[in-house]
């Protein structure tokens, strides 16, 4: 985590946003007569957004728990994920019919 008062964040907002994209970090614009903010990539405030969503139901978070005390014990099964990409491969590698 970055502080930066609020003169250099408006002098260098482009660089502020550059670092917090590359570096997946927040910084905090701290400001001398008002509360400070945070400014952080649009990816790590989803992330964040998704978690919160995960642990706002009670039952998510026993599930959860209940499925990494699984996966600790050695109760887990390893799975290949198919993703995009592959079904793509798949969709492209199917023979074009014609008729």
């Amino acid at each position: 985590m970055r502080i930066i008062n609020f003169s250099d964040a408006r002098n260098s907002l482009r660089m502020v946003i550059d670092q917090v994209v590359e570096d997946a970090d927040v910084t905090v614009i701290s400001r001398r007569d008002a509360p400070d903010a945070v400014i952080m990539s649009f990816d790590h405030y989803s992330s964040l957004m998704e978690t919160v969503h995960l642990l706002s139901s009670p039952a998510n978070v026993a599930h959860l728990a209940k499925s990494i005390a699984q996966a600790r014990s050695g109760q887990a099964k390893p799975r290949e994920l198919v993703g995009i990409a592959d079904a793509e491969e798949q969709k492209n590698a199917q023979p074009e019919v014609h008729g």
